[in-house]
């Protein structure tokens, strides 16, 4: 889902997606929504292994979702430490650190493996300066033995890398590499993902299109299978929905997901898991 999907005319307005508040809007919704003062915004991006995007400018509110290292952001207002903005990855509208922003880069690759150390030289032995996840953006701009050296003159080894317009060729083995990873409401890392993140990250990576809620992802990516309540003729990579959750389909019985069940990533059979939730299988869409 791209911002201009957000601002269609032909499209309801959705408060995850929509930068505008009572006192202040995106420059680009005058005539759509009533604010105060209309602003174009400004670019930056994310200089923190990873930071929290919360519904209010506040450390105890709640986590909407996390922006990765070098993921750009449209900044419409910076007040009390806080910055009120726009993931460009996936339009996500929230308030982020403002100490986690800084001046935009143009990535040339990305992080592709589960997590990583970035370290002030290329050395293993220095401690490192930041913890990267999975996705992660990196301005590339040398190299040192096995380091690639990013803009900011951080090492990150080299091989966990991969070009920026390379993708995945499975992303349900995307998915798989999460396992055991602790469940987070709102988390998209390797120390804690929410199950439309597990989705949203596997997919992304593979080359896909995916926006960031299990609702959204639904309403938008592969096709419905016909789907009568059994559970026959499933495949790898078929997404299963219920209100509010996704998984992904490791084999034709097998279902791989983030769940405040098990508080972690598991693999399980699927008829275990609709066994066990109170809510009915919404449907299931296949790419």
């Amino acid at each position: 889902m791209s911002s201009s999907d957000v601002l269609s005319e032909n499209k309801p307005l959705d408060r995850r997606l929509t930068p505008a508040r009572p006192d202040l809007a995106a420059a680009g919704l005058r005539g759509r929504v009533e604010a105060a003062r209309f602003v174009e915004g400004w670019r930056r991006r994310v200089i923190a292994g990873a930071a929290p995007l919360r519904r209010t400018p506040s450390h105890d509110a709640s986590l909407d979702t996390e922006a990765l290292y070098g993921e750009s952001v449209i900044v419409y207002e910076e007040r009390d430490g806080w910055a009120w903005a726009q993931l460009e990855r996936d339009d996500y509208v929230g308030y982020l650190p403002a100490d986690a922003l800084g001046v935009p880069g143009e990535p040339t690759h990305r992080l592709a493996v589960p997590r990583s150390f970035a370290y002030p030289g290329p050395s293993i032995k220095l401690p490192p300066v930041l913890a990267l996840s999975l996705g992660a953006r990196l301005a590339i701009t040398g190299y040192a033995g096995d380091f690639a050296i990013n803009a900011e003159g951080l090492h990150v080894y080299f091989s966990h890398l991969a070009p920026l317009a390379a993708a995945a060729p499975d992303f349900v083995a995307v998915a798989e590499r999460f396992v055991e990873a602790p469940y987070l409401w709102g988390g998209r890392t390797s120390q804690g993902i929410d199950c439309s993140a597990l989705a949203q990250t596997a997919l992304v990576e593979a080359g896909f299109t995916a926006p960031r809620d299990s609702d959204m992802i639904e309403a938008s990516v592969g096709a419905p299978v016909a789907f009568d309540g059994g559970l026959a003729n499933l495949r790898r990579g078929d997404l299963i929905f219920w209100k509010g959750h996704v998984g992904i389909m490791r084999d034709a019985e097998t279902l791989l997901h983030a769940n405040g069940y098990h508080m972690r990533v598991v693999s399980e059979p699927l008829r275990v898991a609709r066994d066990r939730n109170k809510e009915p299988i919404t449907s299931i869409r296949r790419l």
